[in-house]
């Protein structure tokens, strides 16, 4: 089957995936983008999960201070590499995830960080990872880490956060 460089270029444009990936998956679900996609999703979550034992020593901290100066976030986001944390790639996720700690106000990383007894709101999910990202509601905190974990081609985590706000103080 012939795969036209549009689709290559559209499938790319979609997922971010490389070119010879795009290709293959469009070959192999016979030129389909919803399924290449799909496909590629698939194996990417695949390339992440054999990523996720690696060490993450590397990263950077973002901070993110909303318009007005009233609250900001700041997140420790870690890779294998110092070189991937120099990418503009890899700056951009640790900027979204500033952004969504600014504005949904979460309380951990993980919800196996959420201890006995912890008293959760109704309705509110305080687990920075199972969050709707706010760009794009459809995806999820760790839906986009695993994006960026299948396209960077390392391991990455976020270790911390600290969120600010002026005239709340913890506890």
């Amino acid at each position: 089957m012939e795969i036209s460089a549009n689709s290559i270029k559209e499938l790319r444009e979609k997922s971010g995936a490389g070119v010879m990936d795009c290709r293959s998956a469009l070959v192999e679900c016979q030129g389909d983008l919803a399924k290449a996609s799909e496909l590629l999703k698939e194996r990417g979550i695949a390339k992440a999960a054999k990523k996720a034992e690696r060490v993450t020593a590397s990263g950077l901290i973002e901070a993110y201070v909303h318009t007005g100066g009233r609250v900001a976030a700041m997140v420790e986001l870690n890779c294998e590499t110092d070189f991937v944390a120099r990418t503009d790639e890899f700056k951009k996720l640790a900027h979204d995830i500033a952004m969504q700690i600014a504005a949904m106000n979460p309380v951990f990383v993980t919800s196996e960080q959420v201890p006995d007894g912890f008293n959760i709101p109704e309705g509110e999910i305080v687990c920075l990872m199972e969050q709707s990202f706010i760009k794009d509601p459809s995806k999820t905190i760790k839906d986009l880490i695993t994006d960026g974990i299948a396209r960077i081609g390392e391991n990455i985590r976020v270790s911390r956060f600290n969120r600010f706000e002026i005239g709340i103080y913890p506890e």
